[in-house]
């Protein structure tokens, strides 16, 4: 039937090119109506996270009138959103491209079902990852546990060349009815918060192309040996524009394996650590337990500290432990926060302050632009002890010693931490800007003593860890 429109339920997939939904949507010649829906799902999402999503959703719009369509935007449940549209506009089918956590599959499932039995077409597609997780298996047929050997069963498959971007979508002859993206103000709780991120923002396709090829054309020669160092423009910064979709991961892999074949040297490290994303979604499908507890069972007696007042000075990285803090604000600054920082502000948290890990992953979930479910759960149990292919916990990351190796010359502090600086640079003095009124902080205030020695700190961490072994024995 090339007349019965095509609904394209769009989520996290922001983009034309590389979009193998949208490319075979183009070419089946039917009237193809995009929609995204605000449902709660969506709604739930933290401030940082659902103020982004709304920028991409406005430049994806812009990007859908370039090929003479346009962007459907509709508010409420997603089953009946869709069962409004398809009787509206006598649409017979509805696409969308997979998400993973648990609370997206429930819903889709829901979706699909009723639809089909509806007699409408429902079709999910692959998109959001290089590899469905169902389709990477060890040799006993169950998922992998260790990242090491994953990387080393998918780095030799094959990953489909990223599909083009359509020139041009058949609209339907009468377009629905669209709600306002203003109205949503889907940036409300970001507050003053906002105009500090917005400077820092990498928003839409093109400008995640255009990133990804400036990484390609040097930064990644030498990736694998400065990526730790905060201070160095030395990644990608692609997280940003991943997690929306406005890139697409198999553009990010044939990227970087031309730069592979070409002999750059940080080529294959780069490959490996979007392979590391693949890795956190292939546990969240297999494992979905990982974002709400211990992926260790044996962790469920360790004797976590809730939220506490230590946690909150923490939050607002005032810890007096000078890496510690410049993450934290890099963080309210830019939206995001370099990934050897994160290492350090999720190990301080849950081994010097003995705080349970699921208080930082859901400060993460509200504060980072780049938030994914995935990634954030394996990176914070990772750093806890608690989760798969962990960091031991007798691993206790010092952050003076690590802020000696790889911040050297303290540039990284000082670029986030007034406090410290005789001239505070103007990213040190916006976090004052973004954060709260109600924390009360002053650029001119002295800086914080530290919370605890860290020595002392270690010691009480094997302390709660040599306890818990014996619990258990």
């Amino acid at each position: 039937m090339p007349e019965t429109p095509l609904i394209l339920w769009v989520r996290r997939d922001l983009r034309l090119a590389d979009n193998s939904m949208l490319a075979q949507a183009a070419a089946s010649g039917r009237p193809v109506i995009p929609v995204f829906i605000l449902d709660p799902e969506i709604e739930a999402l933290g401030a940082a996270a659902k103020w982004r999503l709304g920028l991409g959703v406005a430049a994806f719009s812009k990007a859908l009138e370039g090929i003479g369509a346009r962007l459907i935007l509709r508010r409420g449940a997603a089953l009946d959103v869709l069962q409004a549209l398809v009787a509206q506009t006598g649409a017979g089918a509805v696409h969308w491209a997979r998400l993973y956590d648990p609370a997206a599959k429930a819903r889709d499932t829901e979706v699909k079902s009723v639809l089909r039995a509806a007699g409408v077409e429902a079709v999910s597609h692959a998109g959001h990852l290089l590899f469905e997780p169902w389709t990477v298996a060890t040799g006993q047929g169950g998922f992998y546990k260790v990242y090491s050997p994953f990387w080393r069963a998918v780095k030799g498959l094959d990953v489909a060349v990223p599909a083009a971007a359509p020139a041009r979508l058949k609209a339907p002859q009468v377009w629905p009815a669209s709600e306002v993206l203003a109205d949503w103000q889907m940036g409300r709780s970001m507050r003053r918060g906002a105009d500090v991120v917005a400077r820092h923002v990498n928003v839409g396709e093109a400008l995640a192309q255009a990133r990804l090829a400036a990484f390609l054309d040097g930064p990644v020669d030498n990736y694998k040996e400065q990526r730790d160092f905060p201070a160095i423009e030395a990644t990608s910064r692609l997280s940003e524009n991943l997690t929306y979709g406005e890139i697409g991961p198999r553009m990010l892999w044939h990227g970087g394996m031309r730069a592979l074949h070409e002999g750059r040297a940080g080529a294959e490290h780069f490959l490996k650590e979007l392979v590391w994303r693949e890795f956190a979604y292939h546990l969240l499908h297999h494992t979905p337990q990982i974002t709400t507890r211990n992926w260790r069972e044996d962790w469920d007696s360790f004797a976590w500290r809730g939220d506490n007042d230590d946690a909150e000075r923490w939050r607002r990285g005032m810890t007096g432990e000078p890496f510690v803090d410049a993450a934290m604000r890099e963080m309210y600054v830019t939206g995001t926060m370099h990934n050897r920082a994160r290492m350090i502000a999720a190990s301080y948290l849950t081994k010097h302050l003995l705080t349970d890990w699921q208080v930082g992953q859901r400060w993460f979930a509200e504060c980072l632009t780049d938030w994914d479910v995935a990634a954030n759960a394996m990176g914070w149990q990772w750093a806890a002890g608690s989760g798969p292919d962990a960091a031991l916990f007798f691993r206790v990351f010092n952050p003076a010693t690590q802020a000696e190796k790889f911040d050297p010359k303290a540039a990284y502090r000082h670029r986030f931490i007034a406090e410290l600086a005789q001239e505070p640079g103007a990213d040190a003095l916006s976090f004052f800007d973004a954060v709260p009124r109600a924390w009360g902080l002053c650029a001119k205030a002295a800086y914080p003593d530290r919370m605890i020695a860290l020595a002392a700190g270690r010691e009480r961490a094997l302390a709660a860890y040599a306890a818990r072994n014996s619990a258990k024995s």
